[in-house]
């Protein structure tokens, strides 16, 4: 289930952060200067951008969480292309210095797992969430309600990491995957749901609630 102990760097950035420190470490010794200040520059952007901290999850009855950290974009009832349903959309962007780690927005079971490939326009854009590569997942709640969270790559990310199926049971809060390098993560809510959020908001993963559930 990939649920592992928050180790505050995530492991999928461990070879990233291993191989940029080394070129660092090589840089100041054999090159130094203006080379080896900016291989150390770019070392700790790579710290930065993998860091995975641990985070306090709200237990409020009915609270749909944030999957991701980042800016609120879009607020919108619109087509649940995944769960063939009407929805109320809300679409979270995150810049390279988010962190990038994905949670899991509800308490539930799996019921679909979908791949897409495609494009990588920015993920700021509206035809992102349906012409990028992305991965989503149809999930109902215990009290049969369908939730679907999508993630999408964007300009710069190059791998969506999801390490679920369908069957698996989730909790809210829970780590399932991992977008390298700038996204967005959208989230296909009930229409009786009570939104929490506006476009312009910044959300950080599992601890704002971006919506409640009667």
């Amino acid at each position: 289930m990939n649920n592992y102990p928050h180790p505050i760097i995530a492991r999928e950035g461990w070879p990233f952060l291993a191989g940029s420190v080394i070129i660092a470490v090589l840089a100041s010794h054999f090159v130094g200067g203006i080379l080896a200040t900016l291989a150390w520059i770019i070392a700790l952007f790579v710290l930065q951008f993998f860091r995975d901290p641990p985070r306090e999850i709200p237990q409020q009855a009915g609270a749909v969480l944030s999957p991701a950290d980042g800016r609120v974009i879009k607020v919108e009832r619109t087509q649940d292309p995944y769960g063939q349903r009407e929805a109320i959309l809300v679409s979270v962007f995150m810049n390279v210095f988010n962190v990038h780690s994905n949670r899991s927005p509800v308490d539930g079971t799996i019921q679909t797992v979908q791949y897409f490939p495609g494009k990588f326009v920015n993920a700021d854009l509206d035809k992102a969430s349906s012409e990028n590569e992305r991965n989503a997942i149809v999930l109902q709640t215990p009290k049969q309600q369908t939730i679907t969270f999508v993630q999408v790559a964007g300009l710069i990310a190059r791998r969506i990491l999801c390490y679920v199926k369908p069957g698996d049971a989730l909790t809210r809060g829970q780590r399932y995957g991992f977008i390298r390098f700038g996204s967005r993560v959208d989230v296909y809510l009930p229409l009786d749901a009570s939104v929490k959020v506006s476009i312009g908001d910044k959300v950080s993963a599992t601890c704002t609630i971006l919506a409640t559930l009667p």
